[in-house]
């Protein structure tokens, strides 16, 4: 290995460190917290299997982040899930409720998919505009739409909300 090259290694930890930041952005976009357990377990199966070589713990971090978000969207879109039918409300609580549980999450629920990523991961996981675009596949000005679009929109939601605080 060259002195000046230094290379992420996997290990175990690599699961203990990250899994918390799969599993919020799982969590955040399927909205259910059995369905971001399979996408981080899946991302985790992936990266064991495949086991790219990292430049940076960075690299890795956002491998893991855009794996996360692809399996997520592979997961919303399957067939299965379009034809199955949600069990009617046992009156527990939201699997969402372990994530969040106030007006400001309700409303970054509420936004849409490719919104609610980019809101979470530059105010969650504080990514910068450049890795959510390698993580989220989009463009830097479009991460910037949306990142603009998202927060006209949680302003109208949450507008009076908190005018009293």
């Amino acid at each position: 290995m060259d002195v000046g090259s230094e290379r992420y290694d996997l290990t175990a930890e690599t699961v203990s460190e990250f899994s918390d930041i799969v599993y919020r952005l799982a969590l955040s976009y399927t909205g259910s917290r059995e369905d971001a357990e399979d996408v981080c377990q899946e991302v985790f199966f992936r990266l064991f299997r495949k086991k790219p070589e990292f430049e940076s713990k960075e690299h890795c971090r956002n491998w893991l982040l855009k794996t996360a978000a692809n399996c997520s969207k592979t997961l919303l879109t399957s067939p299965y899930r379009r034809r199955s039918v949600p069990i009617e409300d046992t009156g527990e609580q939201s699997a969402c409720d372990e994530y969040n549980d106030g007006f400001v999450e309700n409303a970054v629920r509420s936004l849409p998919p490719k919104q609610r990523l980019c809101i979470h991961l530059f105010y969650y996981d504080e990514l910068p505009l450049k890795d959510i675009s390698r993580v989220t596949g989009l463009r830097v000005n479009t991460v910037k739409s949306h990142l603009q679009r998202a927060r006209t929109k949680l302003k109208c939601l949450l507008e009076g909300e908190f005018d009293d605080v």
